[in-house]
């Protein structure tokens, strides 16, 4: 069985937390590690192979790194070259799967959702695995504990061995009409996770949307592998019709089955839900970091980098990055969504950046700015190397705090260790390494006219940065 992990999406109900270079399924909202960490680790070793994760370009680095950190070997990281929903991404990894001759049953499964019962997870999987083998198309339905209306649901049919007969796919429902769902106990959530042969997707999606299968075999045919990486053709990938795999395939093919899953799901799609599971005080209230409350009940409160202080509140949400603040009332932070489309909109950094911005070879915090000046806070990794590059418009200081810096300016290199510093003019040819151990960590202080991360020119890379021309 191969794992297939969707690691695609925004997250952009859990802003300020999720950011679009950020978003949640790269987060510990749930447990120290990630949310795409747990997924991969709950998995049972003994039954499935490496997985297979597909996610977008502008994340590689994120989920290369997450592995790394988890010592997960991995069966390939497919990159969307643009997103075109589930269906095509799902059918990306199946040709990828088939590539070699086998024929493996995929398990796929999105990197955002939390499950608390492992065991019974591992147990819906064992029932799954027989009906996949038996050439169903296999969806997991999540037994429903309240009539929720923020999910798909999924009628039951006649019994068909460990499982069932899909009869119905329905949309997110009214509440009166999700009450009478859950009291008839025929329809369960839509979960978004699925297990088949690769062979039986293809087969379904040739027969069901024919144009799809037909740009994903195109794009795929010229697949070239990049670091950990697997790249498909972006202008062949980018004429693929957007769809999702319950409206190209699931809802059409009469191999629907289902096996029931009761296992602590959630797909931690707000605020709201991430409150409903976790942990609470006496007076309701979920608490994450540095938080002081008085008089407050049923609230959640995440404090990432200082004090946050809540006084005679209830309902609330309040979430405290290193640049933003957002306080909502937990019952309507689905309009937490309306603010980062007017971030978007307005082009805010808030919306695509958190203050700290992770790079293959390590990270940066914008710690301090103003007319003509930046001050960042630079970590790299051991033995990793910032790109050979040139600025127009900025000079820049490097003050190194801990560790040894490798520096090239021009065609001049030298060593720059604890508490020495080095200057870089406008218009230089520069490098950064770290030749050490250790993390090296500097303060670089830019000045110039014009301070934008777009004011690089790369002109070697090791991370495949530099532009083709």
């Amino acid at each position: 069985m191969k794992p297939v992990v969707l690691a695609g999406g925004s997250g952009s109900r859990l802003w300020p937390k999720s950011r679009a270079a950020l978003p949640k399924q790269f987060l510990s909202l749930t447990s120290d590690s990630s949310m795409l960490q747990n997924t991969i680790t709950r998995l049972p070793n003994a039954e499935t192979s490496n997985p297979i994760v597909i996610c977008n370009d502008a994340h590689r680095f994120i989920v290369a790194e997450q592995l790394r950190q988890k010592e997960i070997d991995h069966g390939g990281i497919l990159l969307e070259p643009v997103g075109r929903n589930t269906a095509p991404a799902i059918a990306l990894a199946a040709l990828h799967a088939t590539m070699s001759g086998e024929d493996p049953i995929l398990l796929v499964l999105a990197a955002d959702h939390l499950i608390k019962d492992d065991t019974a997870f591992h147990n819906a999987i064992e029932k799954a695995q027989t009906l996949a083998e038996q050439g169903k198309l296999v969806t997991f339905g999540i037994v429903p504990d309240s009539p929720h209306t923020g999910y798909g649901y999924i009628k039951s049919g006649d019994e068909l061995g460990p499982g069932f007969v899909v009869s119905e796919f329905v949309e997110k429902p009214g509440l009166e009409t999700a009450q009478q769902y859950v009291s008839s106990g025929k329809y369960f959530w839509n979960s978004g996770m699925f297990m088949f042969k690769a062979s039986r997707y293809l087969e379904e999606l040739k027969k069901h949307h024919p144009e799809m299968l037909d740009v994903c075999k195109r794009a795929i045919d010229t697949e070239t592998p990049d670091l950990d990486f697997i790249r498909v053709d972006h202008d062949i990938f980018a004429t693929c019709p957007d769809d999702s795999i319950d409206y190209a395939v699931m809802e059409k093919t009469d191999s629907a089955a289902m096996v029931t899953l009761d296992a602590g799901w959630s797909d931690v799609g707000s605020w709201s839900s991430l409150w409903e599971n976790s942990e609470k005080d006496k007076q309701g209230n979920a608490t994450v970091g540095d938080v002081l409350l008085e008089n407050v009940s049923n609230s959640y409160v995440n404090a990432e980098e200082r004090l946050v202080s809540v006084i005679g509140l209830d309902d609330v949400v309040v979430v405290e990055t290193k640049d933003a603040v957002m306080v909502a009332n937990r019952k309507d932070d689905q309009h937490i969504k309306t603010v980062v489309n007017k971030l978007k909109a307005e082009k805010r950094p808030e919306f695509q950046f958190h203050r700290e911005v992770y790079r293959p070879w390590g990270s940066y915090d914008s710690i301090d700015n103003g007319k003509r000046f930046q001050v960042k806070r630079i970590s790299v990794k051991p033995g990793e190397k910032l790109s050979v590059q040139m600025h127009h418009h900025r000079a820049e200081h490097w003050i190194v705090v801990s560790g040894t810096a490798n520096v090239t300016i021009d065609e001049e290199t030298q060593l720059v260790t604890e508490n020495e510093s080095v200057y870089i003019p406008i218009g230089s040819v520069h490098a950064l390494e770290n030749p050490g151990k250790i993390p090296l960590e500097l303060i670089e202080v830019q000045s110039g006219a014009y301070l934008g991360e777009d004011d690089i020119v790369r002109f070697s890379d090791r991370y495949g940065r530099v532009e083709k021309k």
